[in-house]
C-alpha cells in the first residue's frame, strides 16, 4: 500500500465545544468486515452531549467516533465477505463514520438503491425512523400524537400519516410544525407550558390518544407524552433520555393500562431491517427525508456543525457532513 493510501482524516472530538481534524491511519477490515470510503454522515442529536463535554463521556474520543449515520461506497472487503463488492454503495451502522473512511460489520450494511443515485443516504437514522414506527404498531383511524418534531418526529409523522393515522404534532418551534404540516399532520400544538400544551392537544383528540410518540429525551416531554395518553394507549418512548433518572406518574400509567414501549433498537439485525425498509421506502417515493437534510458542512468543519446543532436555528432539521 502507497504511503499515500496509508492514511486517512477524520474529526476527533477533544474536550467540550473542541474537535479538530487529523490524519489518522488507514483502518482494515476484518474478515467479516467491510471498508467503506465515506460519502456522508449524518449528526444526531444524541451526540450532542459529547459536543458539550458531558461529565459521563472521556476525551478524546477515538477519531472519527461518535459518528454512526455514514454512507459511502466499499473500497475494501475482509477475506469472509461473500455478499458485499469492491463498489458497492452502501448505508451503515458504525462508529467512527465523522471521517473519510470506516470499517462496518458486513451484517450492518445495506446496499443504496440506484435509484438514490446521487442522494444523500444516512441509512442509520432513517432505519430508526422505521424501526419506531414498526414497535409503535400504529393503526389505521388512530389519533396519534408526537411529541418533538426534529428529524426523527418528522419522519414519524410521515410514517404514521401513511398508515391512516390522523396526527398531532407537537413542538416548541414554528418551523417544525410547518415541517409536520408539510407530512401531513392534522393538527400542530406549540409545546410551551406543559398543562396549557396539554390542553390544547386534547382538545383534538378528546380523553386522549390511542397512541404517543415521545421524541425529544426530556423530562417535560415525557410528562406531555404521558398527560395525552388515553385508556389502554400505547405511551412509545422514541426520546434519547441519556442524562440519568426520569419520574412518572406511575397511577395514572397503572389506572389507564397503558403499554409503555421504549422504542430504542438494539438487536443488530432489526436496526439493518430497518434501514433496508426505509431505503426501501425512500426509493419507491413513499417516504421523502430531503426536505430535513437542511444544513451541510464539510468534516473540517464538524465543529460548526455541532454548533449548529446545539444553536437549532430556524429551519434547522439535520446536518450532514460532507466527508469526500
Amino acid at each position: 500500500m502507497s504511503a499515500a493510501l496509508a492514511q486517512t482524516r477524520a474529526a476527533c472530538f477533544n474536550g467540550s465545544r473542541e474537535v479538530t481534524t487529523v490524519d489518522v491511519p488507514l483502518p482494515l477490515p476484518g474478515p467479516r468486515q467491510v471498508r467503506v470510503r465515506l460519502e456522508g454522515c449524518g449528526v444526531c442529536a444524541s451526540n450532542l452531549p459529547v459536543w458539550e463535554g458531558r461529565p459521563w463521556f472521556a476525551y478524546p474520543f477515538p477519531a472519527g467516533a461518535p459518528g454512526h449515520e455514514g454512507w459511502g461506497r466499499i473500497d475494501a472487503v475482509g477475506a469472509d465477505v461473500a455478499d458485499l463488492v469492491v463498489g458497492d454503495r452502501v448505508a451503515m451502522v458504525s462508529g467512527k463514520a465523522y471521517a473519510r473512511h470506516d470499517i462496518a460489520d458486513a451484517d450492518a450494511v445495506v446496499r443504496i438503491p440506484a435509484a438514490l443515485a446521487g442522494l444523500p443516504v444516512p441509512g442509520e437514522p432513517l432505519g430508526c425512523a422505521m424501526n419506531i414506527f414498526r414497535r409503535s404498531d400504529i393503526v389505521a383511524g388512530q389519533t396519534v400524537a408526537i411529541v418533538g418534531i426534529g428529524f426523527l418526529g418528522a419522519l414519524l409523522t410521515g410514517l404514521c400519516v401513511r398508515a391512516g393515522a390522523r396526527v398531532i404534532a407537537i413542538s416548541r418551534r414554528h418551523s417544525a410544525l410547518l415541517m409536520a404540516e408539510h407530512f401531513g399532520a392534522s393538527s400542530c400544538v406549540t409545546l410551551s407550558e406543559p398543562a396549557q400544551t396539554v390542553r390544547e392537544a386534547l382538545a383534538f383528540c378528546g380523553d386522549g390518544c390511542e397512541c404517543v410518540i415521545e421524541a425529544v429525551g426530556t423530562q417535560d416531554a415525557l410528562d406531555v407524552a404521558s398527560a395525552l395518553t388515553g385508556v389502554r394507549a400505547r405511551l412509545v418512548i422514541a426520546g434519547y433520555h441519556q442524562d440519568g433518572r426520569r419520574s412518572v406518574d406511575m397511577q395514572r400509567w397503572n389506572w389507564l393500562g397503558l403499554d409503555v414501549v421504549n422504542a430504542h433498537e438494539r438487536d443488530p439485525l432489526q436496526y439493518r431491517r430497518g434501514m433496508q425498509e426505509a431505503l426501501e421506502r425512500v426509493a419507491a417515493g413513499t417516504l421523502d427525508p430531503t426536505p430535513l437534510y437542511t444544513h451541510i458542512f464539510p468534516l473540517e468543519e464538524t465543529a460548526a456543525a455541532f454548533r449548529t446543532l446545539a444553536e437549532r436555528p430556524d429551519g434547522f432539521f439535520k446536518a450532514l457532513i460532507d466527508c469526500q
